[in-house]
């Protein structure tokens, strides 16, 4: 009887079980969407020690009287005396670590500070003795802000703004701490140009709302914590954003929400909804037909390989079990 029917059943095994699992794999791969993002990550900021010679808001109210009185009516001039800030030590037990950042000057060691509020020389530093011949220095990006706003720093690093170095000072004006537009919108729109040709900024922005009601949107703040709260200067759209305006209807489906155009606040008419509903069929269409060729060209692929590692696995299963035949 010939030994060729013995070694040709776990031989075919042998090359199928490889060949199957070639294919499973290669279509697997075919179908597989990466997908990572990376977050910049927050450092922390060293503290900085206080140096002497500070000579007080009122000295420079001598020359700049534009500044200081803009200055004057900001939270930065009302950082100490602010009634939510005096709440918010009260609960801190008078904390000297809050006076860091609420008082200019402050001196860690003997626990006493230079003036209330954050003033002229909290960001410029002490007055120079030959100023106005030497410069007042200054850190020109965000460097300066961390100091005090952490919080904020951070949700800034982690966003595109970060990503891309829009600094602070790009935003905010540094005296007035308003925005460097008469609007947010107006503000938004000097980079952002085509946001009101999407369904989503149409329809909110013609309801009258702003840029940063839904991109800076965040949770109400109900207790006191120390003034390390959210801000919303990640500038991504969350839950928040929707639940501030319709929380009342979010997980319902009582109320059918009636729809608007783009921009014109109109209803879409039947012609508009019949080209839509046909440009989304015709979307759908071309994802099902990628779908298939990248189904097929994984079975190809793997069929490929499976080939070719089916065959060797079962060239080397047959040369073993004629080593142990001729052995026996």
């Amino acid at each position: 009887m010939s030994k060729y029917p013995i070694l040709r059943k776990p031989v075919l095994m042998t090359f199928s079980l490889v060949f199957v699992i070639c294919m499973v794999l290669g279509m697997a791969m075919s179908m597989a969407q990466p997908a990572a993002a990376q977050v910049p990550t927050a450092t922390p900021s060293a503290e900085k020690t206080p140096e002497p010679g500070y000579a007080g808001s009122e000295k420079c109210a001598a020359c700049h009287q534009d500044i200081h009185k803009t200055w004057s009516s900001t939270l930065h001039s009302q950082a100490f005396s602010s009634p939510i800030f005096q709440e918010d030590w009260v609960k801190q037990n008078s904390a000297n670590s809050c006076l860091e950042c609420h008082t200019t000057g402050y001196d860690p060691k003997t626990g006493k500070y230079a003036e209330e509020g954050v003033t002229c020389e909290s960001c410029h530093g002490p007055l120079q003795p030959d100023h106005p011949v030497s410069q007042m220095p200054i850190t020109p990006d965000y460097t300066l802000c961390v100091n005090c706003h952490k919080t904020t720093t951070d949700e800034w690093r982690a966003s595109k703004h970060g990503e891309a170095k829009i600094n602070c000072e790009s935003c905010h004006d540094v005296h007035s701490q308003k925005p460097r537009a008469d609007t947010v919108n107006d503000l938004c729109g000097t980079c952002h140009k085509d946001t009101g040709t999407s369904f989503t900024h149409g329809t909110h922005a013609s309801s009258g709302l702003q840029c940063s009601n839904c991109h800076m949107a965040t949770a109400s703040r109900t207790s006191s914590t120390g003034g390390l709260f959210a801000t919303g200067h990640t500038f991504s759209v969350g839950s928040e954003a929707c639940i501030n305006c319709h929380k009342d209807t979010v997980h319902t489906r009582d109320t059918i929400v009636k729809l608007t155009g783009q921009n014109t606040g109109e209803a879409l008419s039947q012609e508009e909804l019949a080209k839509l509903v046909q440009e989304q069929e015709q979307t759908i269409q071309s994802l099902e037909s990628q779908n298939s060729v990248r189904l097929y060209t994984g079975l190809i692929q793997g069929a490929i390989v499976g080939l070719i590692t089916g065959g060797v696995a079962a060239w080397v299963v047959s040369r073993r079990i004629r080593l142990v035949e001729v052995e026996e």
